[in-house]
């Protein structure tokens, strides 16, 4: 029996990691297509898969809910506020270069954020990597100037490119954060408060960016709606639940999957063209990230 349960879990734990991931490719699709700005849009995106999570946290176990009641105390709070805060920037900036650039180029940028995280790790915390580490750095460092260089001429926009790595690092702001957190609490509690504070710091960005909150036509609602259920809460949930089964490494697979599949979907459904060149400089960006966080991963694991 305990052999059949170990066999399985990975097979579930890898298609739930590949549909999620491709869940959430969906997601700069819908806001590509929103009747909103990108700021209402993210407000949208979270205000409408909030009471899924509020419900989720309120029927779950009493022990697993939030901190610990000797582990609460204000740095806990602190950082379920940050949390919250660099999530609501991450969206919102993220929304932000989707609407500027393509696709493939927001999308690419965004995904940078293992990066942020093991510098952060490297100056904040002391934490070593070897060559390999630095090497895809590197890697990816030639890859995002070649891609912004081709933004220059005219493939894309240099502001939402910027946009984009900006993104990666409100994101890694944001995992950070929940690595100082999952000791005392739960990620399902962390989905809720985390979403409890970006849902109104997003109502008043789109509000000072002078956006309309409102979509005007079912097709729009549907967008806002598709969102908030297949990319953030389907989609979400899926990565969570794959992360519980499989190896730290495994991860990995997403990140070459959601830039893959969001730019592919980019190309059916909005006709945006990807280029041979693109492709090339794309796949640069994601073998340094990947090379990168693969050693990082794996540092960790044998510390």
């Amino acid at each position: 029996m305990n052999k059949g349960i170990v066999s399985i879990r990975p097979g579930l734990g890898l298609t739930a990691l590949l549909v999620g991931a491709n869940a959430i490719a969906f997601a700069p699709i819908f806001v590509k297509t929103s009747e909103i700005g990108p700021a209402a849009t993210a407000f949208h995106r979270m205000l409408q898969s909030l009471p899924l999570f509020v419900g989720a946290y309120l029927v779950q176990p009493r022990r697993n809910n939030g901190p610990d009641a000797k582990a609460k105390g204000l740095r806990t709070y602190v950082l379920l506020v940050l949390a919250g805060g660099f999530f609501a920037g991450d969206l919102a900036v993220w929304h932000w270069s989707i609407q500027l650039t393509t696709v493939a180029n927001a999308t690419l940028f965004a995904n940078a954020a293992p990066i942020f995280v093991a510098i952060a790790a490297w100056v904040l915390l002391g934490e070593t990597f070897g060559p390999l580490f630095f090497v895809g750095l590197l890697v990816a460092a030639v890859g995002t100037v070649l891609v912004v260089g081709a933004s220059f001429g005219g493939h894309g926009s240099v502001l939402g490119d910027a946009l984009g790595l900006l993104t990666a690092g409100f994101y890694a702001g944001y995992l950070i954060c929940v690595k100082m957190l999952r000791r005392t609490v739960g990620t399902l509690a962390i989905m809720m408060w985390s979403g409890l504070v970006a849902t109104p710091i997003l109502l008043l960005i789109a509000l000072a960016s002078g956006e309309a909150l409102m979509a005007t036509t079912l097709t729009g609602w549907l967008i806002l709606i598709g969102l908030a259920v297949v990319s953030h809460t389907f989609g979400q949930s899926l990565i969570a639940f794959a992360l519980a089964h499989l190896a730290a490494s495994f991860s990995s697979l997403t990140l070459l999957v959601q830039p893959v599949a969001a730019t592919l979907l980019a190309w059916l459904l909005l006709n945006e063209g990807l280029r041979t060149q693109q492709a090339i400089r794309g796949v640069a960006v994601l073998a340094g990230i990947l090379l990168a966080r693969e050693r990082a991963v794996r540092h960790r694991a044998s510390a």
